[in-house]
């Protein structure tokens, strides 16, 4: 997959979708959401990470118009989504979880109905295209009922697309797909966002947030607890360690290394070094004038920097110790 190499700038320009205290308590007594503020900006990739039941789906259908919001306020380019839902909703294309189909319809039928539901003209031009960028045009006659999992999702994410959105949902798009449909999935959502399209993801698949996304959102029992740009968050939050391959074996870390805070490791072949990528100083230097006075001698050195699911786990693990940044 083909690395992006650099995020889009912040846009200027008002948010195309406004979350302020948003709030969702369920008959049941369950509460969902607890006072979400988000923004998400025009244009963007915005990934939101979460485990299961943290309420991402939950806030994903609450602007999109399939589940009754609570308290707070959502608009989507402007338009309440309570006041002018009909307005907001004709803004939005959803890739739900679910595979539902109709089952008894032909692929073109159904992404050509679904078109017409949001009050578009007849357009086959751009429902041939659309078909053919998702593989799905040798499959346009075919009934949905004899589609494989992997094709109904393709047709879902055809649907969403048929009235041409200006922002697009992805609900846990790529579980439990093919990695063909998966390539081509992301080679999509990157040729929308060159057009304008605001694309909007959850994933448990962390390194597609990592590959695709300009924003990190991370939720966790219902509240947002952080939204930073990808790359920033690397940055703050990224560790890097610094591995040491012994030349001879140890039984211990020596006192006077204690202040390194270093791991054996390999059954005492390796030291593991763990600094903040982000400070200035990285201590390294120090070390190794350290296990230089303490007589231990080392034959190689590599440094791995954490990735996203790194910082995902630690966050969440947390307990969310980190304040919200924009």
């Amino acid at each position: 997959m083909p690395s992006i190499s650099h995020p889009r700038p912040p846009s200027a320009s008002p948010p195309v979708i406004s979350v302020v205290g948003l709030s969702k308590t369920y008959a049941s007594g369950f509460c969902a959401l607890r006072n979400i503020d988000l923004e998400i900006r025009r244009g963007e990739i915005f990934a939101l990470l979460g485990p299961n039941g943290a309420g991402k789906t939950t806030l994903i259908s609450i602007i999109c118009g399939i589940v009754n919001p609570g308290d707070g306020k959502v608009l989507v380019d402007g338009h309440d989504i309570v006041r002018d839902y009909r307005a907001a909703r004709a803004l939005i294309g959803l890739v739900p979880q679910e595979l539902t189909t109709d089952a008894f319809e032909t692929v073109w039928a159904t992404v050509t109905f679904t078109r017409g539901l949001f009050g578009k003209p007849a357009n086959p031009v751009y429902i041939e295209r659309l078909l053919k960028d998702l593989s799905l045009w040798g499959k346009k006659d075919s009934r949905l009922l004899a589609l494989s999992g992997g094709m109904k999702r393709r047709v879902l994410i055809a649907k969403a697309l048929s009235h041409e959105p200006k922002i697009l949902f992805l609900d846990e798009p790529t579980a439990g797909v093919d990695v063909e449909l998966r390539r081509d999935m992301w080679q999509l959502v990157r040729r929308l966002r060159e057009t304008g399209v605001t694309v909007i993801l959850t994933t448990h698949y962390i390194e597609e947030a990592e590959e695709m996304a300009d924003r990190i959102g991370v939720i966790d029992k219902g509240e947002i607890i952080l939204i930073e740009d990808k790359v920033e968050l690397m940055r703050k939050l990224g560790r890097k360690q610094l591995t040491l391959q012994l030349q001879e074996r140890l039984s211990a870390v020596p006192p006077s290394l204690a202040r390194h805070r270093l791991e054996l490791s390999a059954g005492g072949e390796e030291l593991i070094y763990s600094y903040d990528s982000g400070r200035e100083r990285s201590g390294i230097l120090e070390l190794l004038k350290d296990l230089g006075d303490a007589g231990v001698r080392f034959k190689d050195l590599h440094t791995t920097q954490s990735s996203l699911e790194d910082i995902f786990v630690s966050l969440v693990h947390d307990g969310g110790g980190v304040r919200k940044q924009r």
